[in-house]
């Protein structure tokens, strides 16, 4: 196992994301002896990071993960754990939900904590003074229930440096959607690069996106293959992320033995991608890509009447395009109606200022057809909004 250093402390380079663990359709419940085996495999193998969060698996993650590092002292392990406040409709016990999951997680203590899935619709949740969930978090950090504190995030690079720079000093490191796809589609890159400007270590969610990159087509895959006959598609995902200096955490959301036993052969040893490799990745990344062709000039966004962001409107388009959903519309939601592509009035300006040559309006048209018809994060919140609270009120 490959570590790094994080202020004094070793972590294995891949940690165990507790979010995919298996689960019986007809009972709902996970397959704990899965969990178990998984967790000896990798805790034997060197793996010391397990990650989890409140609303992952409908609550059942942190019970399962807390049973299967049971069998561990509790000193050899980092656990990370995560506040949900883009989970609830209202002002909470913000401090009985912090002690909820400690007990779930059978812990006096998280070693890494974060604001979980700060968009441009959540942020306002987590700087609210009536919901106060920032203050009570670092409460919980000065009584030293939290070691390191850092937030997940899933908006655009301009709220990400924004957010930092009004909290500057607070959070030591980020956690980003990051692999060779959305190095550009997401402008990953251009996260990654402002987290390590502001000096925070860099932690990486959807290595192989949600499995995407894990297993590709068969005429992609060949294109690995040359390289490499046996090494499985996955591990070009994680060897990309193994050359970027300042990624400390490399989380994969396990759920098979054999899942395990081909990432923990990948990060054996230091290996990143030659020039060659990682050139054959953005190529496949590109033939990955659905959309159109934005390459963020901006252009579009001088005449138009609505001021609409347009570049990154077309980013969630593209997104949607390519496979993302919840956390594209929830980006979508942050916006006031007016600057919701629902308020394009088609004039068609911004073709005609397009370098790209791209129809705009008619981009904007299905845009919001996928938006309205996709599904809706406010919903999702209310079913999360009341399992929390039936929860903390023992229900």
């Amino acid at each position: 196992m490959i570590y790094n250093d994080f202020h004094g402390l070793k972590l294995s380079r891949l940690g165990f994301g507790c979010m995919r663990f298996k689960m019986d359709p007809a009972t709902g419940e996970i397959d704990q002896e899965k969990v178990n085996a998984m967790f000896r495999l990798a805790y034997e193998s060197g793996v010391n990071y397990y990650d989890t969060a409140y609303p992952y698996l409908d609550g059942k993650s942190e019970l399962a993960m807390a049973e299967a590092l049971s069998a561990y002292p509790r000193e050899s392990y980092y656990l990370a754990d995560k506040f949900p406040g883009h989970s609830i409709s209202g002002p909470i016990d913000n401090i009985a939900l912090f002690n909820k999951s400690l007990e779930k997680c059978r812990t006096e203590y998280f070693d890494f904590y974060l604001l979980h899935n700060i968009n441009e619709w959540s942020v306002n949740r987590y700087e609210s003074d009536e919901y106060h969930i920032l203050a009570d978090v670092l409460k919980m950090k000065e009584e030293g229930k939290i070691r390191h504190l850092g937030f997940s995030f899933h908006g655009g690079p301009e709220l990400l440096e924004d957010f930092l720079n009004r909290h500057e000093g607070i959070f030591e490191f980020v956690q980003i959607q990051c692999n060779y796809l959305d190095w550009t589609l997401q402008d990953a890159k251009k996260k990654y690069d402002i987290i390590t400007g502001h000096g925070l270590g860099v932690w990486i969610m959807e290595p192989c996106r949600g499995g995407k990159l894990a297993v590709l087509d068969e005429e992609l895959s060949k294109k690995l293959k040359v390289f490499d006959e046996k090494a499985s598609d996955a591990s070009y995902a994680f060897r990309f992320l193994q050359g970027l200096d300042n990624i400390k955490m490399i989380l994969s959301g396990m759920n098979e033995v054999e899942q395990v036993e081909d990432n923990l052969k990948t990060f054996e040893e230091y290996k990143p991608l030659s020039d060659e490799e990682r050139d054959t990745l953005f190529a496949i990344a590109e033939a990955l890509k659905q959309g159109v062709p934005c390459t963020g000039c901006r252009y579009c966004c001088k005449g138009c009447p609505m001021e609409l962001d347009i570049p990154m409107l077309i980013e969630c388009y593209n997104n949607f395009k390519t496979g993302a959903g919840m956390n594209i519309s929830v980006r979508i939601d942050g916006l006031d109606d007016d600057k919701k592509p629902s308020a394009c009035i088609g004039c068609g300006q911004c073709s005609h200022a397009c370098p790209q040559g791209i129809d705009v309006p008619a981009v904007m048209v299905e845009l919001n057809d996928l938006y309205v018809k996709g599904p809706k994060w406010a919903d999702t919140v209310k079913t999360r909004d009341k399992i929390i609270r039936e929860e903390l009120k023992g229900k």
